[in-house]
């Protein structure tokens, strides 16, 4: 049975660029409700820990760089279907492969610089918010 919960993260290169209300607003108008969100940088440690499932990838260190360079903004939504649903709506983690319409198309500079993370699954949807997230802080 699908999860109706799913975790994103709006990433350091967005915030920088100002563009948090524009992916929020294409979040609530795909029907996402917030159910937890919070501002807040990661230290190298933490986005280390983060992304460890990639430690052997050639790409880990410039992630982790990448990640913890600024502030990000956390967020688990509420939606049926809700990790499918978000991944179609964030699109291809390539921009020039992303569908029009997309968040990544809209506001991703590269793959590395992609603008938003969105759970892949279900299960990691649940790991990846508990790591940012207690039971009080959602909603």
């Amino acid at each position: 049975m699908a999860s109706n919960r799913t975790f994103t993260m709006i990433k350091p290169d967005a915030v920088e660029a100002g563009n948090i209300g524009n992916i929020l607003a294409m979040i609530n108008n795909a029907g996402f409700r917030i159910v937890a969100m919070k501002y807040t940088k990661l230290s190298e440690e933490k986005a280390g820990a983060f992304y460890e499932v990639h430690k052997e990838r050639p790409f880990y260190g410039e992630l982790v760089e990448f990640m913890s360079r600024g502030p990000i903004v956390a967020a688990i939504l509420e939606k049926d279907n809700a990790v499918e649903d978000f991944r179609k709506l964030i699109g291809a983690t390539n921009p020039a492969q992303a569908e029009e319409g997309t968040i990544r198309k809209k506001y991703a500079k590269s793959i590395g610089e992609n603008a938003v993370h969105g759970s892949d699954s279900d299960e990691n949807a649940a790991i990846e918010g508990n790591f940012f997230f207690s039971g009080l802080e959602r909603f």
